[in-house]
């Protein structure tokens, strides 16, 4: 006869609790509702019968991740830098803190110099005479990244002192390449071992101010010549320059930052496969960067088949002006938040933090004018974007070291669940059917109802 302790476990387990007595916690996006990443009551009262399960493994465990984030671009810094004291400590806190309102923020780009989205372009090595050259690197200075960019990275890191930092040029100074102008052109191989020289200082001045580099991508979207700045690099390249010069340099002077390659769109993973191909180079290499403005988000794993030793980082994607709010974060939970783990990738990044209303700075002659920040700074307010709270459905829960760990994918919940380092799971569901899902999930023993409505996103921990 079964026991009045066992009668209740039943009950329990008919209820939707773990064997453990745990409820689940759980936020919802569902913006045909208006529900923007909010917290939710427990879901102990789903009633129907599940129609699908998602099984958990946490004994398969695959990728350690390293985070979740933005770019740090110079028009994100002067946007904060624009904001009274109190109003930028509150965005910063909201961002990159760790209380109950915060979405925790936990790994952050910069562009080496520019990016097409500074006001103007520049180099940290640029010479008046256009006809000079400096091989020694005699003039190199940090610039103007002194005035927004370190100063809000320096608060940022009040703020959270454990986020990592991942580093990308756009272009080489003017005077290295062979046409002599912030876009396009390709670096003159006579000038490849000062171009090595020129990153190694810039992490070391960057390490002198308190900020760890942890990887640099040898060059932002090297197959795109027509940004501003922007340089052309084709694989063979990178990899002699990474093998004779770029690696070489860096185990001269001690430097620890990771060397990745690509930086560029998942419709080319035969960029990568060469570079990583080459005997000279692979061994300076920790791995592979992407963004998806072309291709498929599976090509990841394909680079992940051929050197399975490497790692995988998703670096960046946009969000077009005005945003479709729940088109985009339907998007973009699917191919990025949830596709780029489940193809390997230890990072997940949105291009870029903050915008400002007129969408500016930006380049001329190649500079993104439509690019929309995780948030709209105009003044002191502060409106929040579809990129915000696809990141924050993993960095509020998704601690850095979590292992992305084995779960099925039943039709119309595509998902992705990690287990952190104090024990905790995590799963990110996106309903993308058109109707209700109610369903079950298990991990080992524990199992419990969820219902998530169309369109949808939840994310779970237990």
């Amino acid at each position: 006869m079964p026991t009045r302790a066992t009668l209740l476990l039943c009950l329990l387990l008919a209820l939707g609790f773990s064997v453990k007595g745990q409820t689940p916690s759980f936020w919802l996006t569902d913006p045909k509702s208006g529900i923007l990443f909010q917290k939710q009551p427990a879901q102990n009262d789903v009633s129907g019968i599940p129609t699908a399960q998602i099984n958990l493994y946490p004994d398969s465990t695959f990728q350690s991740m390293d985070g979740f984030g933005f770019t740090l671009s110079q028009g994100s810094a002067s946007h904060l830098l624009a904001m009274s004291d109190s109003a930028r400590k509150a965005a910063l806190q909201e961002l990159f803190g760790e209380g109950e309102k915060d979405i925790r923020i936990s790994y952050l780009r910069l562009s080496v110099a520019a990016s097409d989205l500074n006001a103007f372009p520049f180099s940290y090595n640029d010479l008046k005479d256009p006809l000079a050259t400096d091989p020694t690197l005699s003039q190199f200075s940090l610039s103007y990244d002194t005035l927004d960019v370190l100063p809000i990275l320096k608060q940022i890191l009040a703020v959270n002192p454990k986020i990592k930092l991942m580093a990308s040029p756009w272009s080489p100074p003017t005077w290295m390449k062979d046409n002599k102008d912030t876009r396009g052109g390709s670096l003159l191989p006579q000038f490849e071992a000062s171009y090595a020289q020129y990153l190694v200082k810039y992490i070391q001045e960057m390490g002198k101010r308190g900020f760890t580099i942890d990887a640099l991508t040898i060059q932002n979207e090297p197959l795109h010549p027509g940004n501003n700045p922007s340089l052309l690099m084709l694989p063979e390249q990178q990899a002699r320059f990474i093998g004779q010069h770029l690696g070489p340099a860096f185990r001269q002077a001690g430097i620890q930052t990771k060397i990745v390659v690509h930086d560029h769109n998942a419709d080319r993973p035969d960029y990568p496969i060469s570079v990583l191909s080459d005997p000279i180079a692979n061994p300076f290499i920790d791995g592979s960067a992407f963004h998806l403005y072309g291709g498929q988000i599976e090509a990841l794993s394909e680079v992940h088949r051929a050197f399975p030793d490497k790692s995988l980082y998703f670096t960046e994607q946009w969000v077009g002006a005005p945003g479709n709010l729940e088109g985009d974060i339907a998007w973009h939970v699917k191919n990025l938040l949830i596709g780029a783990p489940r193809n390997w990738a230890k990072t997940v990044l949105e291009w870029n933090l903050s915008s400002n209303p007129s969408l500016s700075p930006h380049t001329d002659r190649g500079g993104c004018h439509r690019c929309l920040g995780a948030i709209t700074i105009g003044g002191d307010s502060v409106t929040r974007n579809p990129a915000y709270y696809v990141i924050a459905h993993a960095s509020k829960l998704v601690d850095p070291g979590s292992y992305r760990i084995g779960s099925s994918m039943p039709e119309g919940l595509p998902n992705v669940a990690f287990i952190r380092k104090d024990g905790k799971q995590v799963l990110i569901v996106q309903n993308d059917s058109n109707t209700t899902k109610q369903f079950e999930i298990r991990s080992g023993k524990q199992h419990f109802k969820a219902s998530l409505p169309a369109g949808a996103t939840g994310t779970w921990l237990w």
